[in-house]
């Protein structure tokens, strides 16, 4: 009896926390005009492992396209280099709350892979860092391209970010040593939100096709959910073709030659986009090739979507890491503060750097140095 009345007091919390969030995502609150601000802070955060070295390398690359405006005081490059694993353990918070200060006073953020321990008792089942970041700043659409021309793949996709299985993820009940019950989170407004800015870059950008991705023949309460939302408001968007699709199937179609290059625009929940965009970024080149937006009201934070590599770091090779996820984030971050010429000049020479044509070829265990690559990029504006 004592097991039941121990999980019903964390539904209650779980329960009483999301709607305290929904009470606040349903205020009102105007997208940041870039345009109109004196001065734009972008933070950098170089994270774990090989995060503060291709990181470095990106902030080299914005340093020099943004030259005249950061002379001007018009852009102000800060470096939040303290968010490391070490830290978040040493204090038993995902986000240290001195950090969680700094990235506040930015605008945007770009940010370099952090480490996210499994549950044992010396790291205090923390959560992941970014999981964090998204709740604290709302950033509640992650927004993901991949592109690749000779294939006829040019993908975007929209992974609500805020929700899902990942928005309790660490506040799961253990109800006894046999019994383990974990929380996945699905809203109305949530779900609107995320699926209306699919079908609005849809629009804006002349696509004709946004697939919504769920397993909402099983997951019947939040993907259900999910599901009837896109439903309703592809509606609103009578000259985009909509359709879906369940996770298990979408994810061989997009190996399907014949099928995958007719896709255009998903939207997804938090965990199927995580997976779905792994694999669209290994079609791409590999996950080191891709980079991400994580887009709210207020701010909105870049980042490479690839892991912090220990294992690059305990043998040595970090030097060898690609930076051209971080530098693909960076170059998502100018076209999202109004610097479309200096993010197109950067996404052109990116794409040259990662071709078959490129003079920099980069393995991960030798050859060509992370600063060699960003060098040659930076050779190529």
């Amino acid at each position: 009896m004592n097991e039941i009345i121990k999980a019903q007091e964390r539904i209650k919390e779980v329960v009483e926390m999301q709607l305290e969030r929904l009470k606040k995502m349903k205020e009102n609150a105007q997208p940041v005009d870039y345009k109109s601000k004196e001065k734009i802070i972008i933070g950098t955060v170089g994270g774990d492992g090989i995060g503060p070295t291709i990181t470095a390398e990106a902030v080299k690359i914005l340093e020099k396209l943004l030259k005249s405006d950061i002379e001007k005081g018009r852009i102000e490059i800060r470096n939040i280099d303290d968010l490391t694993i070490e830290n978040r353990l040493k204090v038993g918070k995902a986000i240290p709350d001195e950090i969680l200060e700094k990235l506040l006073a930015c605008d945007v953020i770009l940010k370099g892979p952090t480490t996210t321990p499994e549950k044992t008792d010396a790291t205090q089942n923390i959560e992941s860092a970014n999981v964090a970041m998204r709740k604290a700043l709302d950033l509640f659409a992650n927004v993901r391209p991949v592109k690749v021309p000779e294939l006829g793949i040019d993908w975007t996709f929209f992974r609500e970010n805020t929700e899902g299985a990942y928005a309790v993820g660490n506040m799961g009940i253990d109800v006894n040593d046999d019994l383990a019950i974990d929380f996945t989170i699905t809203t109305t407004t949530g779900s609107e939100r995320i699926i209306r800015k699919a079908f609005e870059y849809a629009r804006a950008n002349g696509k004709t096709r946004v697939s919504a991705v769920t397993k909402a023949n099983v997951i019947k309460a939040t993907d259900g959910k999910f599901l009837e939302v896109c439903k309703r408001i592809s509606a609103e968007y009578p000259e985009i073709n909509y359709d879906s699709w369940y996770m298990d199937i979408i994810t061989a179609k997009l190996i399907d030659d014949k099928r995958r290059r007719d896709f255009q625009v998903f939207v997804l929940p938090n965990l199927y986009g995580d997976i779905l965009t792994d694999e669209a970024a290994e079609i791409q080149g590999g996950v080191g090739t891709a980079g991400s937006a994580n887009v709210g009201t207020k701010y909105a934070m870049f980042e490479a979507i690839h892991g912090s590599a220990p294992r690059m770091v305990t043998e040595g090779r970090a030097q060898y890491a690609d930076p051209s996820s971080i530098i693909k984030a960076g170059a998502m971050l100018l076209n999202h503060i109004g610097y479309i010429e200096e993010s197109d000049k950067l996404e052109k020479a990116l794409e040259i750097s990662n071709s078959s044509e490129s003079k920099v070829k980069m393995t991960g265990r030798d050859g060509a140095v992370a600063s060699e690559k960003a060098e040659y990029i930076m050779s190529l504006l």
